[in-house]
């Protein structure tokens, strides 16, 4: 579990992930026992499970001394290069090079597109990233858990 302090309720669970063509002997060590990071390389794959809090009170603040960029180093010191993915300049807006399956396992998401559309997911939807420029919202009062599955791709 990586809970990241600057986003309280921000929470990513760490569940398997497998660099290039994976090796299947059934023998492997646990591949994360070595610990994380943002996404996997060309072919290979991540499993992670993100919990995502619910929408802020009118009036929120961030604990104290948090910034974005604050909050940014923190989330990559946890989880190696997240913040190289993120948008300085459109808060949570990010891309990666691979393709993402994201189920919604409990709450409800709304996906903010590249072009500014908006899809409402819930519990039980589906949607496939597929490298494209994206943010996440949470617009209910209740956390949202979502469980992903990406797969590392090469961009043209």
């Amino acid at each position: 579990m990586v809970a990241i302090d600057a986003n309280p309720g921000l929470t990513f669970y760490e569940l398997y992930m497998t660099e290039g063509v994976p090796r299947l002997s059934g023998l492997e060590a646990d591949p994360m026992l070595e610990g994380t990071k943002a996404f996997p390389g060309p072919g290979g794959t991540m499993f992670r499970l993100i919990s995502y809090p619910p929408k802020r009170p009118e009036g929120w603040k961030p604990p104290a001394g948090v910034t974005f960029e604050s909050g940014l180093r923190e989330m990559s010191e946890k989880v190696p290069g997240m913040s190289d993915h993120f948008e300085r300049d459109a808060l949570g807006m990010h891309t990666s090079d691979t393709i993402d399956y994201g189920i919604v396992v409990r709450g409800e998401m709304r996906l903010e597109l590249d072009g500014g559309e908006q899809v409402q997911l819930r519990q039980g939807d589906c949607v496939v990233q597929n490298g494209t420029r994206h943010r996440w919202h949470n617009p209910s009062q209740e956390p949202c858990l979502m469980a992903f599955v990406s797969i590392g791709g090469t961009r043209r």
